[in-house]
């Protein structure tokens, strides 16, 4: 499932399209935000930050630069350039035996990015409540 997992996320990102993610996400997903301590928990609230995070980070500067993956989960290293600011960071990605993505962690450099990410994140899901 690698192959068929990790491309249909490529093809979503390269697509800008976060309505693919109701299909890839188990129900029992687990979203792990570098801003939010707690995991949010759920297939919903998964998508909700994942598609969030469409609209703050994917842009015509995203990139992959680094792709570690296994069997069943995969480290994918990203840059963007948002505001004039360098953003660097990390999505770990692990899936079920049906290639459903059940973890999903993002993590972010430096504090200037964090802290960006955060102000126009937090504008987007306060906004979609």
């Amino acid at each position: 499932m690698t192959t068929d997992t990790l491309a249909n996320w490529h093809r979503l990102v390269k697509d800008k399209n976060p309505k693919g993610l109701d299909s890839l996400l188990a129900d029992n997903a687990v979203f792990h935000s570098p801003i939010v301590h707690t995991p949010q928990v759920g297939k919903e609230i998964t998508a909700k930050y994942l598609t969030a995070a469409f609209y703050v980070l994917v842009n015509e500067s995203f990139q992959y630069v680094r792709e570690v993956s296994s069997n069943r989960d995969a480290v994918l290293e990203f840059q963007v350039e948002i505001d004039g600011i360098s953003v660097n960071g990390v999505d770990m990605i692990r899936w079920d035996d049906a290639g459903k993505i059940v973890d999903f962690k993002v993590m972010l450099r430096p504090i200037k990015a964090i802290n960006l990410i955060h102000q126009k994140m937090a504008a987007l899901l306060l906004a979609s409540q």
